[in-house]
């Protein structure tokens, strides 16, 4: 493999540089230095808590084709910035999708994996992936990861659902952008689920309106509870509707029972659970991970198809109980244009990735600046598609 192009980036001020280690495991972190990193752009999913669930309950493991490969940096025995990064063997759990990429890799006779991915496996969500208070050292430790792939060791670097104030950190690094969306709905202020349906065109307030009548006619109703309400029988049945969904779709579930339990005792403060029954008989449940400003629809399932159950549990549900919070944004997940109709707007996400063969650098640059084209017309038709009598302002991606 040829290594990258050298870049021309300036070296970073001797007063501010740190010194960056690969080989500090996150569970010789204290809980409280890495959740400290993040400061107010703390969220469950970078927390110490939640990354350490993750590996501890053998979901995020070399055994499951997740090699943790932190970049940390120090000003001398200080944490002040961290990486959660992962060299990989295939393209599961990530939700940027780049099997295409390691198909022609292959059919040329080059090698794509072991790869390295800057993300929180199995989750979509944007969020910090240079974790740090200085911008210096978060451009250190994207510098870094590129330098591991520049050495030859990994095809690739890809940074999964960064947000836009962390884009510039990429600056005169060899780094491509990539775009994709993803469905959010915003709270403007509504008093109630009524009034939020009152937005809507006729048509589609209508629809709305006649999937949960109909819903509530066959019987089905509905609970949420919160963190410490949440029994053990709870997440033993949330975890069976979740296994039995994927197996239906002739997928493998990528989190185990040991793992809900564990977020369910350890952030407490930042689960909800949407538990839909029938005649005593539950049917579905649904997760959600929420904190003050934010609600991320996660994952379910059911044991029994019911018309309409997918979008109550999931989103329905979810916007009532940031209406009840005040909560101003709920994330509605990876894909899914039928979230449209339910009041989400189309959103854009970013990613950043460097490739190491030149050739195949310049080929995917291409591919992406042509992909993030289109990815803005869609968001553009999308937008115009919008369930809304007077369609609202594009939502920040």
């Amino acid at each position: 493999m040829q290594p990258l192009v050298p870049f021309a980036a300036p070296p970073l001020p001797v007063a501010t540089s740190p010194h960056l280690r690969t080989d500090v495991t996150l569970a010789e972190i204290a809980p409280a230095a890495w959740d400290a990193l993040a400061g107010d752009a703390l969220q469950p999913f970078v927390t110490h808590a939640f990354l350490t669930a993750l590996h501890e309950t053998g979901c995020a493991t070399p055994r499951t084709g997740w090699w943790p490969r932190y970049i940390t940096a120090w000003h001398r025995d200080t944490l002040v910035g961290a990486m959660p990064l992962y060299a990989k063997t295939h393209s599961y759990g990530e939700y940027v999708f780049d099997w295409g990429w390691a198909e022609a890799y292959r059919r040329h006779g080059r090698r794509y994996y072991p790869k390295l991915v800057g993300a929180i496996p199995f989750t979509p969500v944007t969020g910090p992936r240079l974790i740090a208070r200085d911008p210096e050292v978060r451009r250190a430790l994207l510098a870094h990861a590129v330098d591991l792939v520049r050495d030859g060791e990994f095809s690739s670097l890809h940074v999964l659902f960064l947000p836009e104030t962390e884009m510039p950190q990429a600056r005169d690094l060899p780094l491509v952008a990539r775009s994709g969306i993803q469905f959010h709905w915003l709270n403007a202020g509504y008093r109630d689920f009524d009034d939020f349906l009152a937005a809507f065109s006729h048509d589609k307030r209508k629809k709305v309106k006649q999937e949960r009548r109909r819903l509530a006619a066959a019987g089905v109703t509905f609970e949420r509870r919160c963190g410490r309400d949440i029994s053990a029988d709870d997440w033993a049945f949330f975890h069976r509707c979740y296994t039995a969904t994927y197996r239906a779709h002739h997928s493998t579930p990528y989190l185990n029972a040991a793992f809900f339990a564990r977020i369910g005792a350890v952030l407490p403060d930042n689960v909800v659970l949407v538990i839909g029954s029938r005649a005593g008989r539950r049917l579905c449940s649904a997760l959600d991970v929420y904190d003050a400003g934010t609600l991320w629809g996660r994952y379910w399932g059911t044991v029994d198809e019911v018309p309409g159950l997918h979008f109550e549990a999931c989103y329905y549900q979810a916007i009532e109980f940031c209406l009840e919070r005040g909560i101003a944004r709920f994330e509605g997940g990876a894909q899914g244009t039928h979230k449209l109709a339910r009041g989400l707007r189309p959103v854009t996400t970013h990613s950043l990735h460097a490739i190491g063969d030149p050739a195949f650098a310049a080929a995917i640059a291409d591919f992406c600046a042509r992909e993030r084209g289109d990815i803005a017309h869609a968001r553009d038709a999308l937008h115009a598609a919008s369930p809304y009598r007077t369609s609202p302002a594009p939502a920040s991606g």
